[in-house]
């Protein structure tokens, strides 16, 4: 796993499309018990190198039910983006993630995590590659039917401050999708 990492971190086949150029962000071990599957780093992330270390990642621990040195323990949990990079700025927020990475790293990468029992798919971008046909016409339709694709997979909207709005529109998602997230987590023995 530590071999395969380090490939990763020297990366470079998209470089040409990153604006910030590469930095791939990416954590776990073969202990790994969770897996999160998110987008793409942000700037923030970028220039931190430490994955969910922004707003959204505030969020994503906080549904979560964890403090931030079990989310950042990479035996506990595994941080595998869409993108790997950050993308670039598009007309309203961050650019989709690369579609290089996914194909090229996650099979190997979960390959070696034999130990996950539970993978969170945060956003579409994931959910669209993970669940494929399983998947809903639209987000909201797909987090709203979360129980269907448990015990292996949890989706969840992207945890971004932006999507307040949408929370506010889908009060079942606290009241219904949160607490059961935090049972999972609890399950696994991963709450704070």
């Amino acid at each position: 796993m530590k071999e395969l990492l380090q490939e990763i971190s020297r990366c470079t086949v998209c470089s040409e499309h990153l604006e910030l150029g590469p930095r791939p962000i990416v954590s776990g071990t073969i202990e790994s018990k969770v897996v999160i599957i998110g987008q793409a780093p942000g700037t923030v992330v970028h220039r931190t190198g430490i994955p969910w270390d922004d707003k959204s990642g505030d969020n994503l621990r906080s549904w979560m039910g964890v403090d931030n040195d079990t989310f950042h323990n990479a035996t506990k949990v595994g941080l595998v983006p869409m993108g790997f990079c950050y993308p670039g700025k598009g007309k309203s927020g961050d650019l989709p993630p690369r579609k290089e990475c996914a194909p090229l790293w996650h099979n190997q990468l979960l390959k070696q995590m034999k130990n996950v029992e539970l993978t969170i798919l945060v956003g579409k971008y994931a959910q669209d590659y993970y669940l494929k046909e399983k998947s809903k016409r639209t987000l909201t339709e797909t987090v709203h039917s979360f129980e269907s694709y448990l015990p292996k997979y949890f989706v969840l909207p992207h945890p971004s401050p932006r999507n307040n709005i949408w929370q506010a529109k889908n009060e079942w998602f606290g009241k219904e999708v949160l607490p059961r997230l935090k049972e999972e987590i609890n399950r696994l023995g991963l709450s704070s």
